[in-house]
C-alpha cells in the first residue's frame, strides 16, 4: 500500500466546504481523500465484515432494530489500524479547519461503516433535531470500488420540510457529501448489490 500518512484537507478546500455550508449547507466532493486511504480502508472493511452488526434506530430508552426502517450493519471506527487513524486525523483537521471559518463549535467526530446488503435501505430521517445539543454536521464517505450506477443504492437529500428533492447521489468510491444534521432529512434508497460507506458526524456540546 502507498504512505497514507499526512493526508490533509488543502485550505483551498477547506474554503470550498465552508463556503458551500454557509450557502445550501451541503456539498458534494469527489476524491478529496488519497486513493491510498480509501484503499486502506476498504481493505479494513474488508477484513471486519464478521464484526459488523445490525444498526439500530433511536437513542438509549428508544433505540430498537427495525429493519423496515433501516438496514445496514455496521462498525464504530476507533484508532489502531493506520488508515482508520489517518482518517480520523484527516476529518479532525476538517473540524479545526471548519470551526476556524464558521465558528461552529465543532468538538469531536464520531463514526461508523455501515454495509447495505442487497435491497436494504434506510428510510427517510434526519440526523438531529433543531436546537438540540449533539450532530451539528453529517458526512458519507463511499466505499464502493467500481459502482454500477444502474444498481441503484442512491442518497436522497431534501427540503427541510422533507417534500422536494435537492440532490441524488449515487454512492461511487472515493465520494464525500457533507451536509448540516439538522437542515436535511435524507435517505438510503435499495440497491441491487452490496453498498458500504463510511457515516459521520461532527458533534457540538450542550450551552
Amino acid at each position: 500500500m502507498m504512505d497514507i500518512t499526512n493526508a490533509s484537507p488543502s485550505e483551498l478546500l477547506l474554503d470550498q466546504i465552508a463556503d458551500a455550508l454557509a450557502g445550501p449547507g451541503f456539498i458534494l466532493l469527489d476524491q478529496p481523500l488519497p486513493p491510498s486511504l480509501i484503499q486502506g480502508l476498504i481493505e479494513h472493511l474488508r477484513a471486519q465484515q464478521a464484526a459488523l452488526a445490525p444498526a439500530g434506530v433511536g437513542r438509549q430508552g428508544d433505540y430498537q432494530r427495525n429493519q423496515d426502517i433501516r438496514g445496514d450493519a455496521i462498525q464504530w471506527l476507533e484508532p489502531g489500524n493506520p488508515a482508520v487513524t489517518e482518517f480520523l486525523s484527516w476529518m479532525d483537521k476538517l473540524r479545526l479547519g471548519i470551526n476556524q471559518r464558521l465558528f461552529l463549535g465543532l468538538f469531536d467526530y464520531e463514526s461508523h461503516y455501515a454495509v447495505y446488503a442487497p435491497g436494504a435501505f434506510y428510510q427517510k430521517h434526519r440526523d438531529a433535531f433543531r436546537g438540540k445539543p449533539g450532530r451539528k454536521l453529517s458526512t458519507v464517505l463511499y466505499l464502493n470500488q467500481a459502482w454500477d450506477l444502474m444498481a441503484g443504492g442512491e442518497l436522497v437529500l431534501y427540503d427541510e420540510a422533507g417534500e422536494n428533492e435537492l440532490i441524488r447521489l449515487a454512492p461511487e468510491c472515493g465520494r464525500l457529501v457533507i451536509f448540516l444534521s439538522e437542515d436535511f432529512p435524507h435517505e438510503v434508497l435499495p440497491a441491487k448489490q452490496f453498498r458500504q460507506s463510511i457515516a459521520g458526524w461532527f458533534r457540538i456540546k450542550a450551552l
